[in-house]
């Protein structure tokens, strides 16, 4: 197969699969179909509520999945010491944010479940920056960790309307409007300065000195920046070091996430293309005893570099007529195949077909 005439989406395919078996990390399968109320329980845990469901043969309410790590985590069983790691490539069904319809989105990305520990948290850290580079060179994989973050609040402000509202302006970065919150629900100066330091704070890991200072004297918080400060000196020992950012503006809910979050960027797309995170509160919510990390990489967000990144839908149309033989044609398509481009044959050219270079054969005499 020639890669080089592949869309993104379908070499990063090829390329993350290779990766993930590489780390020991199996193929997983799935249903296209899960209960409904999988989802209606842990809406929140999904990117959109809504979910394209139906009525199954035998009376069960059933919908097209929007989601992989909840179908992995329901067809999963504990095992004592061990970490599950699994590797997946599925559609999910969502509703698009470009056009506000439904569509089948190509995700890929893997769960470690089970007794992960630090070296696991690295490695999928790890694997996450990795496969950012497979799509471009120009990445950043931002890092935060939700410990720190729901540490510094708990201390500030018990009131969870605060916190659901603080974390959105985390999010967006707005420092202007987080002061003035604290002010509305009187968080004292120490507190408020903490909780705006959040807003603030994007860079390389330089930046854990700051971090540190603002988890001084808070034991949760210090416990959560140890661990935070530990992975970005394994990820500095890498070909990610330049990579890194520390981004509290990184931050999901904490009904679902408790430590290490993270999210990837690639230049060119102006979304995250890769999330991922610690998701041990979720898998307490699901009745499961262990613990579990992983990430997802949205392959349809791919669309946007190879609309930008190319002008062409292929290198050289290629014109015959009725006339030449079908020897003449195939010699002369494979002599350009071979040279490395991409060929469309036709006997007429296509209105909405853009191509490089056109290179027409009806006048030729044909092969002998």
């Amino acid at each position: 197969m020639n890669e080089a005439i592949l869309k993104h989406d379908e070499r990063a395919i090829l390329a993350l699969r290779a990766l993930y078996r590489q780390y020991g990390y199996s193929s997983f399968k799935m249903s296209k179909f899960e209960e409904y109320d999988l989802y209606v329980q842990n809406k929140d845990f999904l990117v959109s509520d809504r979910v394209i469901a139906f009525n199954d043969t035998d009376g069960r309410f059933l919908a097209l999945k929007p989601d992989v790590t909840l179908s992995i985590i329901k067809n999963t069983v504990d095992e004592a010491d061990c970490v599950q790691k699994v590797c997946y490539n599925e559609n999910v069904y969502r509703v698009s944010g470009s056009t506000h319809q439904f569509k089948e989105i190509m995700q890929t990305g893997l769960e470690c479940i089970g007794a992960v520990d630090l070296c696991d948290c690295a490695e999928v850290l790890y694997l996450a920056g990795k496969s950012l580079a497979t799509i471009s060179d120009e990445f950043t994989l931002n890092i935060s960790n939700m410990g720190i973050i729901s540490a510094i609040l708990d201390s500030a402000c018990t009131d969870e309307l605060f916190k659901k509202e603080i974390i959105r302006l985390i999010a967006e970065k707005n420092s202007h409007e987080a002061i003035a919150l604290c002010k509305k629900y009187s968080i004292c100066n120490d507190d408020a300065s903490k909780i705006v330091a959040l807003t603030t704070l994007y860079g390389g890991t330089e930046l854990l000195g700051k971090v540190e200072e603002l988890c001084c004297g808070n034991g949760e918080a210090q416990e959560a920046y140890t661990r935070l400060s530990e992975l970005c000196a394994s990820l500095a020992e890498t070909d990610l070091a330049d990579k890194i950012r520390i981004d509290f503006s990184v931050v999901n809910d904490m009904n679902y996430y408790n430590g290490i979050v993270f999210k990837g960027f690639v230049s060119g797309i102006f979304e995250d293309i890769l999330s991922g995170g610690e998701y041990d509160t979720l898998m307490r919510r699901m009745g499961r005893t262990s613990k579990a990390i992983g990430f997802a990489l949205y392959l349809d967000l791919l669309e946007a570099l190879d609309k930008s990144r190319s002008e062409y839908d292929v290198d050289v149309l290629l014109l015959y007529a009725e006339s030449n033989s079908l020897k003449q044609v195939m010699a002369k398509r494979e002599e350009l195949v071979l040279s490395g481009k991409s060929v469309s044959a036709q006997r007429a050219i296509p209105k909405r077909l853009r191509y490089k270079e056109l290179v027409d054969i009806r006048g030729e005499a044909d092969l002998k």
